[in-house]
Parts: C-alpha cells; structure tokens; sequence
C-alpha cells in the first residue's frame, strides 16, 4: 500500500500540463511544462524558439479564473500561478517598452517589438496626426508586400489593409501616395527602423493604462511608460512624474497611493482606487517593476518592497530580473550571425484585418481642426489586447467606470475620435481617456451605441471570451446610470470612512495581540520552572524582583482568591 501511494505521489509530482503561448505575429507555440517548472523555464523555452537573447523587454500573460490579468512571475511555478485547469493558454508581449527602440542591437528584437507597436496602432493606443499615422501605415505596408507594384497593386490596395481602428478614403490615397513615392527601395529591416524611431516621438508610445478612480469620483487611468508615471483624465494628462521623483508606491486594499518628491522639497501624495484589491496588487506590482527597470543603475539594487505600513497586513514583492541599462550592456556584446525571421509576407495579419470586414468613412465633416475621424471607444479605448496588464473586467464590475454621461452624448451628437492634422494633445482630443481592457462588454457596446461596425474580427485573445449579449445590454444599462457627480463623492467619502474604521480595528486587534503575547511571556517569567540563561538574568533584575513581590504575587493572591469564591458558589448552588 506504502509503495502504491508513493507510486502515486510520483505520478502527481511528474505529472505534464499543455501550454500555448500566442506570439506576436498570432502564431502558437505549444509545448509541456511540469507540475514544479517556473516561469523563467517556459519564458527561456519560447525565446530559444524565437532565436532572441534581447529576452528582457518582453514576457509572458495570462489570466486567472477571475479575468484579472497578470505578468508570469519568472520565480515561482508556472501551475502555481495559473490558478486554473490546464490546458494553460498564455501571450509572450512586450512588457517594457525599449526606451529606444532602434538602438536595439539585433534585427530580431526590433522585429518582435515592431509587431507589438503595430498592434497599438491598430488598437488605438498609439495617437498621432494624420501626417504621422499616413507615415507610420505607409512603413507598414512597405515592410509587408514591399515596393510599390502597378501590376501587383491596383488602386485601393491599401483598403486592404486596416492599420487604424478606422479610417477614411483620404488617409488610405495618403498612404499609398507615401508607399508609391518615398519608400522604393526600402527593405523590411529599414522599414521597421523607421517605423520604431517615428513611433518612439509620439506621446501615447509605451503606454499602459489601468483604469482607477480618484478621490472625487472621477473615471482615471493610470499608465507607467519608459520614462515615467502618467496620470490621464478625459483624454487630458493630469499629471506625469518622472520615475526618479517617484519615491514609494503603495496600497490597501482597493486602494492605490503615490509619493511624490518634485523639486523644492515639494512632496504630493496621490491617491486612486482600483475596481478590485487584486487590480490594484496588479497595477503596484506593475509599478514596482517598471520603476525598478527603468530607474536602477543596478539589479543589486532591487530591494522588497512592502505593499503597506507596520501593523498592517500587507503583500511584499521583489523584482527580478535585470534593469534596463543593464540590457543594453549586455546587449552590446552579442556577437552571432543574425537570426533568420519569417515575416508575414503579402498576406494581411490577423492584428491588420481587411477593411471589408466594415465600411469606410467615406466623408468626413470640416472642423476647426481638419481631423480624419474615427469610431470612438476604437481608439485609445480599443485596450483589450494583451499588450498591456489591465484586468479584464467583467459585466458586473465594467460599472464603476463609465465616462462620465456618455450615453446620453452619443444619442445627441456623434461621438468620434480624432487623428488631428497638427500635433496629438491629450487636452484637445475628444477620444476618452485610455481606458480599461477592463471589459469586453464595454467594447462591444460603445461599437454598437456609436455606430461602429462589430463584425471587424476581434483580436482572439487568451484572457478575452465573447461575453453573452445580456451580459452586455445589462453592463450598458449600469454605465447610463452612473454619473460621477454628488454620488460619487459620497461613495468616495464613504469609502474613506470605511477604510479608517478598518485601519483602526486593525490597530486595535494588532495592539490587543501584542499585550497577550507580553502577559504570557510574564506568566512564564513568574511561573515556569525554566532555567535559562535569557530567563535568569530577567528574574535576577532589581526591578524584575520589586515587580514580583510587590505587585505579581499580590495580584496574583487576589485573583486566585476571586476564583476559588466563585467556584464555592457554583458548589453551593
């Protein structure tokens, strides 16, 4: 029987788990993993299948049972972490932003990192003018079917491609115009050069948006990119702190705060809160370890970092891995024949779907800003692909961050976003701030309340089901009754209130813990017969020895007497 259950242990121990991990450019890589493998033997298996040692910008996400999204941790075990039943769907992305990315030593890193930043163009996260998103869509297209070819492209070729969320007829001629005129000759290597230094200036590059609230109420969101902390309200940045002016990040609960030292001995506190606690562990643990890569001179100088104050439960975390100058270091010291990479070729990927799928603007109206207008809620909004850590919300939480009143907008006047001919200005834009890919409900409902077609095939994603369609007509009808007015302030204020009562029960059980522990480390001082030498040389003290005959052993003659009349009274009773 012994030998049975042993036998059976070692099955259990070595036992194998499927994993699929979505790459890039929508391929799969499947392999098996054991039940005790970490998250640094998967991540070390991929890059060997991608032939890539500049390893350090990406990493691997999934999600959990509960659609909060998360970064594989390299140190613990992979089927730990999972959290779920295999088999164990996974994505490699990008997970720091190079802060430049064309000075990344090997063409296939930049690849990898240049089909990622063509994923937040088409997603929305990526704002531009229309002059930059013209050039931008025009080295994507040269670097997938090549040199303009008459025979091989007749007119309207570019429609076949759809590099924005939306766009019009006049961006598409502008497009192909650039492809045609600027960029014969241009192989794929030097067009992803380009494209990656052109993406590089832009504001919104490099951004990962968590959706918070703040303490009126208010719809924010929070993003860490290569150079620092970002604060964004309506589409306005509100705020944005450089990572060495970022002194301590911490939460509780649902709730997030920043400490902020600037210039002038000016220190802020800024304070969000998230839709879960787990959303917000997720948004400090993205936080530590942005800072932590981007800022260190060092991986020596990675330190734990407690989520919270003494006295309070918290969480402790640690980055590992290498920080970013480190990378480059290492980086310059490669030394092979390049990697062969297997591009998409002439057909249109899957993150690029055809332009069939859904009409073109085919007029646009004349504002103060000449602006090539596309779907709101398809731009920055658009945030559900795995690119960036923000949770999945679902039906029933996508409620608490309605912008505010935007249904009744979208009845009375059509709600668009804007590719502006002169500069991209977060203040100036009517597109919400980049929100949640908090909720696929959310998505598919702003598509619907604004006129935009659903039938565009939606990026498939290992963190994203199709949610039912009561599911989301219910999410629609709890976004029209929000409004983050008086209401919110009280829900804020309420909260507030709650969390000190909390942090004071806490205190108060902490203090209560503390004063038992001390009374039965005097019980045993007093009582026991112990003979050690930490205990002797306590009882050996003048003022141990006044303490006992002076007050314990009093003390303790009352109390036994108290005892010994209440126990004679229960026996005469």
């Amino acid at each position: 029987m012994l030998s049975r259950w042993m036998s059976g242990s070692s099955r259990n121990l070595d036992r194998e788990y499927n994993c699929t991990v979505r790459l890039l450019d929508d391929s799969e890589y499947t392999c098996t993993i054991q039940r005790d493998a970490k998250g640094q033997y998967l991540f070390d298996l991929l890059c060997h299948h991608l032939n890539l040692l500049e390893k350090d910008y990406f990493g691997i996400r999934f999600v959990d049972p509960d659609k909060q999204r998360h970064w594989l941790e390299f140190t613990k075990s992979v089927v730990k972490q999972m959290r779920a039943q295999p088999p164990f769907t996974m994505c490699f992305r990008v997970k720091f932003y190079p802060t430049d990315p064309a000075a990344l030593k090997e063409e296939i890193t930049r690849y990898l990192v240049f089909l990622q930043i063509k994923r937040d163009l088409y997603h929305g996260r990526l704002l531009c003018k229309t002059s930059d998103a013209a050039l931008l869509a025009a080295y994507i297209l040269q670097a997938e079917i090549g040199d303009y070819d008459p025979g091989k492209h007749p007119e309207g070729y570019s429609s076949k491609f759809q590099f924005f969320p939306k766009h019009s007829e006049k961006l598409e001629r502008k497009i192909a115009e650039i492809h045609k005129s600027e960029l014969s000759g241009q192989t794929p290597a030097t067009s992803e050069l380009n494209f990656l230094r052109k993406a590089q200036t832009l504001e919104t590059y490099g951004v990962d948006p968590h959706p918070c609230k703040d303490v009126s109420g208010n719809a924010a969101f929070l993003a860490f990119t290569p150079f620092g902390f970002v604060v964004l309200q309506g589409n306005k940045r509100v705020h944005f702190i450089k990572w060495n002016e970022v002194t301590k990040m911490k939460f509780e609960g649902k709730t997030f705060y920043l400490y902020v030292s600037q210039k002038e001995e000016k220190k802020i506190v800024l304070t969000y809160f998230a839709p879960t606690p787990e959303a917000c562990k997720h948004l400090w643990k993205c936080g530590i370890e942005n800072q932590a890569f981007y800022k260190l001179e060092k991986s020596s100088q990675v330190r734990t970092v407690s989520s919270s104050n003494l006295f309070f439960k918290g969480s402790r975390f640690r980055y590992s891995g290498r920080v970013a100058k480190e990378v480059m270091e290492s980086s310059a010291k490669i030394k092979r024949e390049p990697p062969e990479i297997h591009r998409a070729g002439l057909v249109p990927s899957r993150s690029c779907p055809s332009i069939t799928h859904g009409p073109r603007l085919s007029s646009v109206p004349r504002t103060r800003r000449r602006a090539v207008h596309i779907s709101i809620m398809e731009g920055l909004e658009s945030l559900r692909d795995s690119a960036h850590s923000t949770p999945v919300r679902s039906a029933s939480h996508g409620d608490a961050f309605a912008a505010p009143g935007r249904s009744g907008r979208a009845e009375s006047s059509e709600r668009v976003a804007v590719i502006a001919d002169e500069n991209y200005s977060p203040a100036d834009s009517v597109l919400p701030t980049p929100v949640a890919e908090h909720s696929l409900e959310l998505m598919l409902l702003s598509r619907q309340a604004n006129g935009a077609p659903c039938s565009i095939e939606e990026e498939k994603e290992s963190e994203a089901g199709t949610p039912a369609a009561a599911e989301a007509e219910e999410a629609g009808g709890e976004l029209r009754a929000l409004c983050p007015g008086a209401g919110g302030l009280g829900a804020a204020q309420a909260e507030q209130v709650n969390k000190f009562v909390l942090s004071v029960l806490r205190l108060l059980l902490v203090t209560v813990g503390l004063l038992f522990v001390l009374l039965l480390l005097l019980i045993v001082l007093t009582e026991s017969d112990l003979d050690t030498a930490f205990f002797r040389d306590i009882r050996q003290t003048p003022e141990f020895e006044q303490f006992h005959y002076q007050y314990f052993c009093p003390l303790r003659r009352w109390f036994a007497c108290k005892v010994r009349a209440v126990v004679s009274l229960l026996i005469d009773t």
